[in-house]
């Protein structure tokens, strides 16, 4: 496991070239639980949908009940995203898969 104070940068697809410095650990365990339950294809799941799938894999360590899981998924899933892997159904509401 990685320091407390230990870093990683993310991109957001909002904000193209633009990064964050978040907590390394918190955000792997986030993206752990949430690549598996995503499908490969579209539609996909909506973003309620893949929280509600991922909680019970969720390093209860880092998130205590599921606390702050709704911030690091939408960290994650923008990441992701500006990163290409994972992506955004065309319908509403945001449904997310995995890019193959």
């Amino acid at each position: 496991m990685s320091e407390p104070d230990d870093k990683i940068e993310i991109e957001s697809i909002t904000s193209p070239g633009r990064t964050e410095r978040v907590n390394r650990a918190k955000y792997t365990a986030m993206r752990e639980a949430l690549l598996p339950v995503l499908p490969e294809s579209p539609p996909g799941l909506k973003v309620a949908e893949a929280k509600e799938a991922l909680l019970p894999d969720l390093d209860q360590g880092l998130f205590p009940g599921g606390a702050k899981a709704g911030w690091w998924l939408k960290a994650v899933q923008l990441d992701l995203e500006a990163k290409g892997i994972i992506a955004r159904g065309t319908a509403k509401p945001v449904r997310l898969y995995r890019c193959t």
